[in-house]
């Protein structure tokens, strides 16, 4: 674990030096190698609907878009993921939706229970902010994991792109602390290049990332969809400017550096990458520090309707397809396909030490 001080952080995400960013790529690869090893763990991602109640003003899933048709799949359709999952020789499947209360907890936890009693998949749910007691009806049902972003550690800037629901303010890290005390893996992470994000404030995340000691980190450039309040925000070239640019170069330094500040911890090279370099977006995520890919499962005719951001990677491609493709890259990089469900090395350690609660 590095012990950089946020001027150094801010310095790091800052800086354009060749030579600086090789030796951070170099850095993190290594800390990954000696950490969590070769293997490339690969979850299933279902996206099982797309009905949201929240505004948040950067994601296409928002309530206020009409344009969207929404779909929730069911029970079965669900379950022929899970099947396929295994098939591919998945050891976890990845249950993501928008936030919406029309979603029952019973049904979840009964679609959670077949799950565990058909397959030997872990779960990890993607489903927002809910009641602790659904979250506990949930690890009951056998749930393992639980991601939910925190997306900026500036409450300001998280007040602005996130708008209350229901008239209720909920405290995204009061949630994470109580999914950590109920047992559950614990898994959070931020967008990068939101308008109004500092290199400070960025910085701050990450060091956030090491405070709340998590078991898996998602960290994704922001693209913006037509559909939202953030739609038309524009990025200055001027790279003395305080604004964070949502490149692929900046998602680079917060995966490396997110690698070196937390050395055991699950970090995946993500879909939102890959868009943005197709052709190399995703290898370059794992060669800096990254070790989990979440191919998608979601079938084809509601893929299309789950669009937090517009063009994603590996649409038109059936999941057989980009299971292979993905299978082969992994391994002309001299990495290995991990088996089992795969669970983060930093929460095994933790368990084994009987430490669930979130640091205060």
């Amino acid at each position: 674990m590095i012990t950089a001080s946020h001027k150094q952080l801010a310095d790091l995400l800052r800086t354009t030096d060749a030579e600086r960013l090789e030796t951070l790529w170099r850095e993190a690869d290594t800390v990954r190698q000696a950490n969590v090893g070769d293997d490339v763990h690969l979850r299933g991602l279902v996206e099982f609907s797309n009905i949201c109640d929240r505004n948040c003003a950067y994601c296409g899933l928002r309530k206020e878009n009409s344009a969207m048709p929404r779909y929730r799949m069911t029970t079965e359709e669900i379950l022929d993921c899970a099947r396929q999952a295994m098939d591919f020789g998945y050891g976890t499947i990845v249950l993501q939706a928008g936030e919406h209360r029309s979603m029952k907890a019973d049904w979840l936890a009964g679609v959670i229970r077949q799950i565990k009693t058909t397959t030997p998949l872990a779960v990890t749910l993607s489903v927002g902010e809910r009641p602790a007691e659904e979250y506990a009806q949930w690890r009951e049902a056998g749930a393992d994991r639980y991601l939910l972003r925190f997306e900026t550690s500036n409450p300001e800037l998280y007040a602005r792109i996130h708008p209350v629901a229901d008239g209720t303010l909920a405290d995204r890290l009061d949630c994470l602390r109580v999914l950590r005390e109920l047992g559950y893996e614990t898994g959070s992470g931020v967008m990068i290049g939101i308008p109004g994000q500092t290199y400070d404030i960025l910085a701050r995340d990450i060091e956030m990332f090491r405070e709340l000691d998590l078991d898996m980190i998602g960290v994704g450039p922001f693209i913006p969809h037509p559909c939202t309040p953030l739609a038309n925000h524009t990025y200055t070239n001027d790279k003395d400017d305080r604004q964070v640019p949502n490149s692929e170069l900046m998602t680079y330094k917060v995966l490396a550096l997110t690698r070196l500040t937390c050395p055991r911890t699950n970090l995946p090279s993500t879909t939102a990458l890959a868009t943005l370099n197709r052709d190399q977006g995703r290898e370059r995520g794992l060669a800096r520090g990254a070790n989990v890919v979440m191919p998608t499962l979601t079938p084809k005719n509601y893929r299309r309707l789950y669009e937090i951001y517009p063009d994603k990677a590996c649409f038109s491609e059936t999941p057989r397809a980009y299971h292979l493709r993905l299978q082969q890259h992994i391994l002309d990089m001299d990495r290995t396909i991990a088996t089992g469900q795969g669970s983060s090395l930093h929460y095994v350690n933790r368990k084994q030490r009987g430490r669930y609660a979130c640091p205060a």
